[in-house]
């Protein structure tokens, strides 16, 4: 008799990204603000930010050019989040139906280590409110606030900064 395992029981893998993973990319982006920054965001905020019609053409160029990692659960994306040369992180987004079940700490903890295999000193991120107590969690300080329009609508968020001991 197979037993299907709990969720939270299934292991998970980071991987490199991969051509192809962009629509994936953008169902764990949209998944993740519309499920879980929708908490401290208006419903116009969360569809300004991750529209659910969107720039195909554009969004891919943008997947492609950040290079993410991606996190994986039973082979299918369920996060990811890139790191740059110069320590600033684009992306970080765990998807709505995947939050608090540890997928972003093992994702940050990559991020982390990654950060140390290559000497970066210094970290960054734009991070949005409802990802700000987590950021913080890892050692990021928030260094600025401020207000953003995007496709019109204004949208909080904060410059965090985590300096490598």
């Amino acid at each position: 008799m197979i037993v299907n395992a709990p969720l939270q029981a299934l292991p998970v893998v980071i991987r490199a990204f991969r051509p192809g993973d962009e629509p994936l990319l953008h169902a764990v982006f949209h998944s993740a603000v519309h499920g879980i920054a929708s908490r401290r965001y208006s419903p116009e905020q969360c569809e300004a930010w991750a529209p659910t019609d969107y720039d195909v053409a554009q969004w891919g160029e943008r997947i492609r050019r950040i290079q993410p990692f991606v996190v994986e659960r039973a082979g299918r994306p369920v996060a990811y989040a890139d790191l740059q040369a110069n320590g600033y992180i684009d992306h970080f987004f765990v998807s709505g139906d995947h939050a608090r079940q540890g997928i972003g700490q093992q994702l940050m903890s990559h991020i982390l280590g990654l950060a140390a295999q290559r000497d970066v000193p210094r970290m960054q991120a734009h991070v949005s409110l409802s990802a700000e107590p987590f950021f913080a969690r890892n050692g990021f300080e928030v260094i600025a606030r401020q207000t953003v329009t995007v496709r019109g609508v204004l949208l909080d968020n904060a410059l965090m900064v985590r300096v490598q001991a």
